[in-house]
């Protein structure tokens, strides 16, 4: 699969599963995994998904406007650049987003997620 038909289904798997089962991404992480939310830096995928879980915010939507990725690595990686607007429910204004993944791949042939790091862009 050449990369931007991957980063282009990671990213549509990682935000529909956001937006729907924020539990459901445990399985994208690994022990190892970084987060990096706000400035504030979370290790291990049961942290970042108690993290992520724990958001104030019950129901969003995430609207994607534009991924770009590169490869990362003699390790098969990659590396991927999200930005979009995020709905909350109840909210009139969407609030802007980016968001940068670093994928690499397991011994079974499919991406976790090494490095993830989010921002809010205020204007």
């Amino acid at each position: 699969m050449d990369p931007d038909a991957l980063s282009k289904a990671f990213v549509e798997h990682y935000y529909s599963t956001f937006d729907t089962n924020r539990a459901g991404l445990a399985n994208l992480y690994q022990d190892t995994s970084m987060l990096t939310f706000e400035g504030q830096k979370i290790q291990g995928s049961q942290n970042i998904v108690a993290k992520l879980t724990s958001l104030p915010f019950q129901q969003c939507k995430h609207s994607i406007t534009t991924v770009d990725c590169q490869p990362s690595g003699p390790a098969g990686g990659m590396l991927v650049f999200v930005s979009g607007n995020l709905q909350l429910a109840g909210e009139q204004h969407a609030l802007k987003f980016s968001q940068m993944f670093h994928l690499m791949p397991t011994p079974q042939g499919s991406f976790y997620v090494f490095n993830d790091i989010f921002r809010l862009n205020y204007a």
